[in-house]
């Protein structure tokens, strides 16, 4: 299928290039409903925590390069059809890095533990950070818990008030502004 750390070895020098922090890289079913993969790259802008649409242009840009040249040069990195996704991590971002964890620290989060992990395999209540190899999180029917993260399949924020009113918007020129559109349906009937 694909080499998830060769991929990132090879992105992650692209991304800084450009003063990105990679979140993830991951091979994911399609949203596009083809059953095809999608080669998903979520970035940051570590000022802003966001990417733009394009910041994220220009990494996808720099990434289908580097991949073309490394595949004409004879190795195969991904099996089979594939597209590139690049994308800013979002709101409810994924949490997969161990600052992640203390950056976000106050806010919900559900951690999903892997298959075989002895103990309660999803938690969701309020992260309070990273320490020791271990997650603190007070879950909300097993309360204060400990996750060794070398045990966390995937963990990521949920959406609530407190975490959009932290997440601040890039750009919010024109936000204020409310543009009234007149209905003309009523004239058009009369006439």
């Amino acid at each position: 299928m694909a080499d998830i750390a060769r991929l990132t070895a090879l992105i992650e020098p692209e991304a800084a290039a450009l003063g990105f922090e990679l979140v993830r890289v991951a091979m994911l079913p399609s949203e596009a409903g083809d059953g095809g993969m999608a080669l998903q790259i979520m970035a940051e802008d570590p000022a802003t925590g966001q990417l733009v649409i394009d910041q994220c242009a220009a990494l996808s840009r720099r990434v289908s390069d580097v991949i073309d040249a490394v595949e004409e040069a004879g190795e195969v990195l991904i099996e089979g059809a594939y597209h590139l996704e690049v994308s800013s991590p979002g709101i409810d971002r994924p949490l997969t890095r161990e600052k992640d964890f203390a950056n976000w620290a106050g806010h919900e989060a559900r951690v999903v533990m892997v298959k075989g992990y002895d103990g309660q395999r999803v938690n969701k209540g309020i992260l309070h950070g990273l320490a020791d190899g271990s997650v603190h999180i007070t879950d909300s029917k097993a309360g204060d818990v400990r996750l060794p993260l070398d045990q966390i399949h995937s963990a990521r924020l949920v959406l609530t008030d407190a975490l959009i009113a932290a997440t601040r918007p890039l750009d919010t020129t024109g936000a204020d502004e409310l543009i009234e559109i007149e209905d003309n349906a009523e004239e058009k009937a009369d006439d």
